[in-house]
């Protein structure tokens, strides 16, 4: 193999010509002959058996330049590669530009992954989150293991109201005929859910039990079957069931029947240790998270358009995975979500630029520092894996390879450099924030902090 050149196209783009002659078409050409030469029939042989001058005389040598070329530019292509020192992020673009009996050249366009110029990234400055549980976020809990735990009673002396669980059937009517899908048959809807398109739930409030009466109602103008946008229509319905939540007190027996403990004060207090945990993991995430996002903001690099589509694939394949476990299909979801798929997909581009842009700033982390991922710490890795899904050790090393957890490793102690090196403060509590701001009144009661967000993989879409 002869590197001719190499040219930079435009940034993180080059263009390749490399050459394949001597000892190495040779070779290409002779496994080519061993591949095809069975194939063909020569007067006088049988197949395979025709000494090789006379099938080149018969049929030409060029007969067997496709296989060679195919057989060998794979290998000539890697060691230009490893000459240039470039690392790719996509097949490349290869026009085979001459083939002869000396060789042949071909030119392969590449993209490769992007410089990095590292900025700072020790000593950063960071806020940890206050993770202290409040009274408030106590009680929530509480109120949803309460709700959890109520049950459903009929209703005989009143209609229907907003909270109610109600059995129907209905059938919906466009311009006096029944259309696909309108219909149901004892189904339980729980009234003030928006279940169904608005107008729908809240005129079934104030009928009772046993009654059938028809509603009119308008379909959104974005509703996603076509048919439907915007139509006036009706809905007979026949109320069978009205039934309304009761939920249990918050005292001692209610913490006796959800869990081992005989008082509320010591349920609250397990609630209140282990929503502390969740906290303070919540809280060491987020720190950790913004600090790796600043070292990211503070490199500069050109990220390569495929390397973000790459990974808004790998995104919208894990989406449709998390579907699947559901029992449902991506193209059922864009239905009812009222999307294409060009706007689902572009609904990942912002997080899949920065995950790449992360990936690339710890790369480069990793690679300024020196790091290095021991074999005692890659085998661990491998152990911890196998006892979590109770799979033999080697079982697990064939999945998955060495390189990609020391890849891992890596970048974890690339993480970990960024966090001990930065300058980290707490951020003031919630009830100095308030003292501070009212210090001639200080509050009794302390407003709920919202908790922090999870970053979701998955585009936001309209109700």
């Amino acid at each position: 193999m002869k590197l001719q050149r190499t040219d930079k196209i435009e940034t993180n783009l080059y263009e390749l010509e490399i050459r394949v002659e001597g000892e190495e078409w040779k070779a290409g050409i002779d496994r080519s002959f061993r591949k095809n030469s069975g194939k063909l029939s020569i007067p006088g042989f049988r197949k395979g058996k025709a000494p090789r001058a006379m099938v080149m005389k018969m049929v030409g040598e060029d007969y067997f330049y496709e296989d060679a070329v195919n057989m060998t530019y794979s290998d000539a292509y890697e060691a230009a590669l490893d000459e240039a020192k470039l690392t790719p992020v996509d097949r490349a673009d290869v026009e085979l530009k001459e083939v002869g009996r000396e060789g042949y050249t071909f030119v392969a366009r590449v993209t490769t992954q992007p410089e990095v110029t590292l900025g700072e990234y020790k000593g950063l400055e960071g806020v940890r989150p206050d993770s202290a549980v409040t009274p408030e976020e106590i009680q929530g809990e509480l109120d949803r293991m309460a709700d959890r735990n109520s049950r459903l009673l009929d209703v005989d002396d009143r209609p229907a109201q907003d909270g109610d669980t109600t059995e129907i059937d209905f059938e919906g009517f466009l311009d006096g005929e029944p259309f696909p899908g309108g219909k149901g048959e004892k189904y339980t809807l729980v009234l003030g859910s928006n279940q169904f398109i608005p107008g729908f739930e809240e005129k079934i409030v104030g009928h009772s039990a046993g009654e059938e009466f028809e509603i009119a109602v308008t379909f959104p103008e974005e509703y996603h079957e076509e048919s439907l946008k915007g139509k006036e229509t009706t809905f007979k319905i026949k109320l069978h069931s009205i039934k309304k939540k009761e939920i249990p007190a918050l005292d001692d027996e209610f913490a006796k029947d959800v869990s081992e403990f005989d008082t509320l004060e010591e349920l609250k207090a397990d609630l209140t240790a282990k929503m502390q945990e969740q906290k303070n993991a919540a809280a060491d995430e987020e720190l950790e998270n913004s600090l790796v996002d600043a070292a990211a903001a503070n490199a500069q690099m050109e990220i390569p358009p495929v390397m973000v589509e790459r990974k808004i694939n790998e995104m919208v394949q894990n989406f449709e995975y998390r579907l699947q476990s559901q029992g449902l299909n991506l193209p059922t979801y864009l239905q009812y979500a009222g999307m294409e798929m060009s706007a689902f997909r572009e609904g990942f581009t912002a997080q899949a630029e920065q995950q790449v842009r992360v990936a690339l700033t710890l790369e480069a982390i990793v690679k300024a520092e020196a790091i290095e991922a021991e074999e005692e710490a890659i085998e661990a890795e491998y152990q911890k894996m196998a006892e979590s899904y109770g799979i033999e050790v080697e079982k697990v090393k064939g999945v998955v390879s060495a390189q990609s957890i020391a890849d891992n490793l890596k970048f974890n102690k690339a993480i970990d450099l960024i966090k001990t090196t930065a300058k980290v403060t707490d951020a003031p509590k919630e009830a100095e924030e308030k003292k501070e701001e009212a210090p001639a009144k200080p509050k009794t009661t302390r407003k709920r902090k919202p908790k922090a967000e999870e970053a979701k993989e998955e585009p936001k879409t309209e109700e």
